[in-house]
């Protein structure tokens, strides 16, 4: 006679994820890791990050009864259910603030997308959010500038800039303590398909004309003339036009494209919906670049000893 399972597989009357499903989430993005991710906590919590975005996308998509959280709320709910995070569930509301710091100093880079008439440029709108940018993310853990830009392109749009982009060729501003580095990638055509390859980032794609984007200021949240609202744009622009101003396009321009810009890709229901080209869940785990000063001393001590670990589960697995 087989054992029965340690707890069921749905969810609670309030919506809580089932501890079988937690204790998954736990092995699966925390515990199954090489061991150096588990030296700090700006790494645990991006393993947590990823835990989250997979509970997110899939679990909660497959199981609407099932509640759904905010990174913070996740967080203290998987420390709280995980037995090699609950000694540190009362520090959580610092972990998570020397976390938030961190995320803001990690660099970012992506690329500036121009129509082959350098009049219109590629921005991405976010899934929560009604801010348009370029699209852009952090680097991971050792990654190179021109890759990280590579990589969050292709998730954002589904386009490959591989073969265009120039590594001498970009744009880099500071802001605050963070760096963010565009690339310009030039002649692409305006009926290329794009589409993202993540599922809840982005809720809409579209190619804008650079005359709809001029603000009053240089803020980094602003409103182009049309107003639209956009999230690290407006301080690129002045470079950009510069660069364009000393680089002719290969097709002259066209004063009789519409300033609106035009739609190329749109989630059918960004309240739920979802991408035309789904996140692969067994994507290798890649971490962002560490900052250890901006942890607390106490903290920087933190090792996790894996052997209690792996017994726990081990006897987990055999009851």
């Amino acid at each position: 006679m087989s054992n029965p399972p340690r707890t069921s597989s749905a969810p609670s009357k309030n919506g809580l994820p089932p501890q079988e499903l937690l204790d998954d989430l736990c092995s699966r993005f925390v515990l199954n890791v090489p061991k150096e991710d588990l030296q700090s906590f700006e790494r645990i919590l991006f393993l947590v990050e990823y835990a989250h975005w997979f509970y997110e996308d899939n679990s909660v998509e497959n199981n609407p009864s099932l509640k759904s959280f905010n990174l913070k709320e996740f967080t203290s709910l998987l420390f709280s259910s995980c037995d090699v995070l609950k000694p540190y569930v009362a520090h959580i509301d610092d972990i998570f603030k020397d976390f938030t710091s961190y995320k803001v100093r990690v660099p970012v880079t992506g690329a500036i997308i121009l129509d082959e008439t350098y009049e219109r440029c590629v921005l991405v709108k976010g899934w929560k959010g009604s801010s348009w940018s370029f699209p852009r993310g952090k680097k991971s853990k050792d990654e190179e500038d021109h890759a990280c830009a590579i990589r969050e392109v292709l998730e954002e749009t589904g386009f490959d800039v591989s073969k265009l982009l120039n590594k001498d060729e970009y744009i880099e501003v500071i802001f605050g303590e963070q760096r963010v580095r565009l690339y310009i990638i030039v002649g692409v055509k305006d009926d290329t398909p794009f589409a993202p390859r993540t599922k809840k980032e982005i809720s809409e794609i579209a190619w804008h004309r650079l005359d709809e984007l001029q603000p009053a200021s240089g803020e980094v949240i602003s409103r182009g003339i049309t107003g639209l609202k956009l999230y690290m744009v407006a301080p690129f622009l002045r470079s950009l036009n510069t660069w364009i101003s000393e680089h002719p396009p290969p097709i002259p321009p066209r004063p009789d494209l519409p300033l609106k810009g035009i739609c190329i890709w749109k989630a059918k229901n960004s309240s739920s919906g979802s991408s035309s080209m789904p996140m692969d869940s067994q994507a290798a785990v890649v971490m962002p670049e560490p900052d250890s000063h901006v942890f607390a001393a106490s903290y920087r001590s933190f090792k996790f000893d894996m052997d209690p670990v792996r017994r726990a589960m081990q006897e987990g697995l055999s009851s």
